[in-house]
């Protein structure tokens, strides 16, 4: 297991095993997040390392702001994911990264970044993240949280409203053109790559505790 205060001098992490990487895909608003929350509690925050692909949106400092609220966000190119491919290996092999911090209100990556180092699991969280063949290589277990669209919708709402600033004829414009029709080309289809699929997401307790089981059941292994 990795000890986080055990440095080599060379910057790489003490480390004994190859660390243990889950993808956690669905929709937008499919309850990821809960799913997500509940195995990091049931796993031990201090033996899992986080990282959310919505952390890797590209940097659109360069184009006005009205320009950038009307960029396709569900898009997989619109994500760096080619930099959380080398996060991930480099973390494989007992590296630190620094992950970007992405404002969500203004559509730019931070100045600042989060240094995170090597933990036994890491746990990948994203929409998009069994639609790219290289990254989804890289898992050990996929997880998909399969949600009705219409429960999802109501969440990102309250989400966008709440959380990212965005009015309420804007997230349902933005839905219409972009959310429904990127799931359905790209979020949707990659479900058949999933391991496990989570109908109802945090609140089925069945299906969580046989995750959480398999996931120990590796650790041992």
């Amino acid at each position: 297991m990795i000890e986080a205060s055990k440095q080599m001098e060379n910057g790489k992490q003490a480390t004994n095993d190859n660390p243990l990487i889950i993808g956690v895909a669905g929709g937008s608003g499919s309850g990821k997040t809960t799913v997500v929350s509940k195995i990091i509690d049931s796993i031990g925050p201090d033996r899992v390392l986080l990282i959310q692909h919505d952390s890797y949106y590209r940097d659109l400092s360069h184009l006005p702001f009205e320009e950038r609220t009307k960029q396709n966000f569900d898009h997989p190119s619109s994500l760096e994911t080619e930099l959380m491919i080398r996060h991930l290996d480099a973390l494989r092999s007992g590296y630190p990264v620094d992950i970007p911090v992405y404002d969500f209100v203004e559509h730019t990556r931070s100045d600042d970044s989060i240094s995170a180092l090597p933990h036994r699991i890491i746990l990948v969280d994203g929409i998009l993240i069994f639609s790219e063949p290289k990254l989804r290589k890289l898992m050990d277990i996929k997880l998909f949280v399969d949600t009705d669209g219409d429960v999802r919708l109501l969440r990102r709402l309250q989400r966008d409203i709440n959380d990212r600033g965005r009015d309420l004829n804007g997230v349902l414009n933005q839905y219409e053109k972009y959310v429904r029709p990127m799931h359905l080309e790209f979020v949707e289809p990659s479900k058949r790559y999933a391991d496990i699929i989570i109908p109802r997401g945090g609140e089925n307790l069945v299906a969580l505790e046989m995750v959480t089981a398999l996931i120990e059941g590796k650790l041992s292994s």
